[in-house]
């Protein structure tokens, strides 16, 4: 239970998973570019960049969820607060936490695989202005964090499978990447978008800052808009009488609050 932490652990434990995150899945971008050398990037290299994501939000999960949720995204957690299954209060600190904990994974990949992974591009999101227009990009990346953060909210639901959440949302980042990297690299995470670009800064590498608003617009938004139209579809009588609001669609409500009384 969460509860049972303290906020300096659970931040701590976002800033580790997003640095598990960005270290594993963002490193292995350069990291297969350096492998390639000059042979062309193809679509097994696509998949197993996918797996390596996905294989990392699989183990961080299980390893870190119990300590302080494993959001290891701005957007998760923002679509978290906004629908009152996360306090607003902590939203500044879980995101910082995540930014640093996205900028300490990014150096991380320059410290194992070197300089090089710095002149391949670091695996910094980014999209080709002359052949993807802003409207695609954002598109693009709207529709891969919507999908991904609209996933979460169905396997952490009362109702869901227990046991199963992990595997669920490491499947569907590794399938969400594969149509929308080709666009904007599927970044599909505010914080992974940021660490990496400001890393590449430092370390003397071309960055896009220009495009920065348009990853951060449609990642949150998304968030935002996955976690609103989840509660919209999945509300029942049960959750609104928990609630304290009047079911009118029941036929005779009274009852049923009677026994949620009996039962306090």
């Amino acid at each position: 239970m969460l509860d049972e932490t303290n906020l300096f652990q659970r931040l701590g434990a976002e800033a580790m998973g997003t640095a598990f995150l960005v270290f594993i899945g963002v490193g292995s971008v350069p990291a297969t570019l350096i492998v390639n050398g000059d042979a062309p990037f193809t679509m097994a290299d696509l998949g197993m960049i996918s797996m390596a994501f996905g294989t990392i939000v699989i183990a961080t999960v299980y390893a870190l969820g119990h300590i302080g949720g494993n959001h290891i995204n701005p957007a998760v957690t923002l679509g978290l607060a906004v629908t009152g299954n996360f306090p607003w209060r902590q939203v500044p600190a879980y995101i910082g936490a995540q930014v640093v904990g996205a900028i300490v994974g990014a150096a991380a990949i320059i410290g194992v695989l070197g300089q090089q992974a710095s002149d391949v591009g670091l695996g910094v999101a980014a999209y080709n202005p002359d052949t993807v227009s802003v409207a695609q990009a954002f598109t693009a990346e709207f529709v891969g964090t919507f999908i991904l953060v609209f996933t979460i909210f169905g396997v952490i639901h009362r109702k869901a499978a227990a046991g199963f959440a992990g595997v669920a949302i490491g499947l569907v980042v590794f399938a969400a990447i594969i149509p929308v990297a080709p666009t904007t690299g599927a970044s599909i995470n505010p914080a992974r978008t940021f660490g990496p670009m400001l890393v590449q800064q430092i370390a003397g590498g071309e960055v896009k800052w220009d495009q920065l608003p348009v990853y951060l617009a449609a990642e949150l938004l998304a968030g935002l808009a996955a976690a609103l139209l989840f509660g919209f579809l999945s509300r029942t009588p049960a959750d609104r009488l928990s609630a304290g609001e009047p079911d009118l669609g029941a036929p005779n409500p009274e009852p049923a609050v009677a026994r949620q009384s009996a039962d306090a």
